[in-house]
């Protein structure tokens, strides 16, 4: 699962189990080393469930050698945890449970992993026609300023805004599920590999020869089923 200089990222999370939650009623092993994408800076995801812990926490630490990263729930506290992930539409927890290899099971992990995974299926809710229109507002906004400025570095931070603006709109008007970081190119990848291509490509352009063409050519196809661009008769909160 890993080629580190470590002891196996299954060994280490199930020693982990033992050692700092022996009694607990399940706990799952999650994240890069379970889908075979971990790096030598790899950390380990472990979602603990107890009947016996009162309030959720999150806690990092070392073990083994290994960063650990450990998300503790109750059998109850973690709906309130999957509701937040869905709401924004980045379902990490739903999302670690659902992929997370079983290290201990009291016979509560089956029905959890579930719901997770249901959730995971439905989709995040579909965006209103005002929440639509408030994005094309402020997707327009940022186009205007990067069609016109002219100092590169400040060129730099409205295309990072673009990028983000522009692939939420995407994933978000397709009922897919958005992410940050590495995981907003996943999202999109998993979405439409071509189109993720041409994304990365768009920007890229611009971050190497300052060519903005291909960015407001993208923009214009994201926005045209929408309406195209928006900002006379835009109005909000009125």
């Amino acid at each position: 699962m890993e080629k580190f200089n470590k002891i196996s990222a299954i060994v280490a999370a199930q020693q982990f189990i033992s050692d700092f939650f022996p009694n607990c009623d399940g706990a799952l092993l999650a994240g890069s080393v379970v889908r075979g994408e971990a790096t030598e800076t790899s950390d380990l995801d472990i979602v603990v469930f107890d009947i016996d812990i009162t309030s959720s926490y999150r806690e990092s630490l070392i073990y083994c050698g290994w960063p650990i990263e450990v998300f503790v729930h109750n059998l109850s506290s973690y709906r309130h945890f999957f509701e937040l992930d869905i709401e924004r539409a980045r379902p990490s927890l739903p999302r670690m449970v659902s992929e997370g290899l079983v290290l201990r099971d009291e016979g509560i992990v089956d029905s959890i992993k579930k719901e997770a995974t249901n959730l995971l299926e439905m989709g995040p809710k579909e965006w209103s026609e005002e929440t639509i229109n408030v994005k094309r507002y402020f997707i327009t906004d940022a186009l205007d300023d990067f069609k016109c400025c002219s100092n590169r570095s400040e060129g730099i931070f409205i295309a990072n805004t673009l990028a983000e603006l522009l692939s939420e709109f995407v994933l978000r008007t397709n009922r897919r599920w958005i992410g940050a970081s590495k995981w907003v190119y996943r999202a999109l990848r998993e979405y439409n590999e071509d189109f993720a291509k041409q994304f990365v490509e768009s920007f890229e352009l611009f971050y190497r020869t300052d060519d903005k063409t291909q960015i407001l050519q993208l923009a214009d196809h994201i926005l045209e089923p929408y309406g195209g661009k928006l900002f006379d008769g835009f109005s909000l909160g009125k």
